[in-house]
């Protein structure tokens, strides 16, 4: 099998590179190691920012997320009972859209569907071969045969425990890694949202989050330790501590019912560099992870397959191989810029082990700094709605 793109990764990020190579007829391959129930079976976050409502569009692909995601204009922010607003649309002009990203896998799985686009599931001992060459392929097992595939560009959006990045000689790349002393304890219930917008928590207990699906679908979080599983949190128990955790008026309207998915996530921050070894292009977490704090796991890929579209869009169009040769230093500089709001926005909302009673007052003065500046709240809101490309 010949194509000009392999995709390693049938996830978001991956099948969105597809749909928009596909909208400038360049053909793809993608290969995905599980099935495509399994990917559709992964909860994620829900927040997209403005760049990859762009792409959505770009795509073909935004009917859906139109109709039936929800633009959140602001966030709330609390501290014990206090709780404020950032105003998004007052500081940016920009919303963001409560849309979950399990939605966004089904509406590009049913576009590439749509346009025959070229998917293998259940593939196994992928290998890269020859990624500094001009000639790369790809081989892969699937139904108990061997494949090959030989392509012009091999994009590795597989995650972080894929082979895209274990690819490229550990003397050529350098990671970096911060891992944080807690995990999430998620839940999702079918009950309405506790408030219109998210609600961002930092109490004496630990960090909550307050989130959603639609209006009748619940999202929430609290911080938990990473020694806890799932089965040790009853939904009583859950609804408890969330209760005590966020405002009083808040907890007093939220609605409570038995959980359909309870999960703990751990958190980190992790940067490989660089993104690219000859042909070979890392998108999304097979090339950096960041804590679900500010939502920027789904949008920093999206920004990596913005970058790396436009340049293979460039090179085929025109020849100009300029937009891939700089793909991982494009890519890279807003990687760390997203990596920096979600490890100062974790550090601000989050309980550490180690903290003295001098950084619960800094904490304290930070969030009231960020209540009273209007300075504080744009760039904030900047970086929430998402840096432009």
């Amino acid at each position: 099998m010949k194509t000009q793109v392999v995709i390693i990764g049938g996830g978001p990020s991956g099948l969105l590179l597809s749909q928009l190579l596909h909208v400038r007829g360049i053909d793809s391959v993608v290969l995905e190691r599980k099935t495509k129930g399994y990917v559709l079976s992964r909860i994620r976050a829900g927040v997209l920012e403005r760049g990859l409502l762009g792409l959505m569009r770009e795509a073909g692909v935004a009917g859906r997320m139109e109709r039936e995601g929800f633009a959140h204009d602001g966030t709330l922010i609390s501290y014990g009972d206090e709780m404020f607003r950032i105003d998004f649309q007052e500081h940016t002009g920009e919303s963001v859209m409560v849309y979950g990203q399990t939605e966004v896998t089904r509406d590009l799985y049913e576009a590439r569907e749509t346009a025959n686009g070229k998917i293998v599931f259940e593939v196994d001992a992928v290998t890269i071969h020859y990624a500094k060459t001009d000639t790369p392929y790809v081989t892969y097992t699937a139904g108990g045969e061997d494949h090959r595939i030989d392509c012009d560009f091999i994009a590795g959006c597989d995650g972080f425990h894929g082979v895209s990045r274990q690819t490229i000689p550990v003397d050529q790349r350098r990671e970096y890694e911060k891992v944080y002393p807690f995990g999430w304890l998620g839940i999702l219930s079918e009950t309405p949202p506790v408030n219109h917008e998210l609600i961002y928590a930092n109490s004496p207990r630990g960090f909550a989050l307050c989130s959603m699906r639609n209006e009748n679908l619940s999202r929430y979080y609290i911080q938990c330790s990473l020694s806890d599983k799932p089965e040790d949190w009853s939904d009583a128990a859950f609804w408890q501590e969330l209760k005590r955790r966020i405002p009083a008026d808040q907890a007093d309207r939220l609605v409570t019912g038995p959980s359909i998915e309870k999960s703990i996530a751990p958190l980190r921050s992790f940067v490989t560099e660089p993104m690219q070894w000859g042909r070979l292009f890392l998108c999304g977490d097979a090339a950096h992870i960041v804590p679900p704090t500010g939502a920027k796991g789904l949008n920093t890929a999206a920004s990596d397959v913005h970058y790396l579209y436009n340049g293979l869009r460039q090179y085929y169009e025109t020849g100009d191989p300029a937009g891939i040769d700089s793909y991982s230093q494009k890519a890279l500089a807003r990687v760390w810029k997203a990596e920096r709001f979600s490890w100062w926005f974790s550090s601000l909302m989050h309980r550490y082990p180690d903290q003295s009673e001098f950084d619960l007052k800094m904490q304290v003065a930070e969030l009231e700094f960020l209540r009273s500046n209007e300075a504080a709240q744009k760039a904030m809101a900047e970086n929430y709605v998402g840096l432009p490309y």
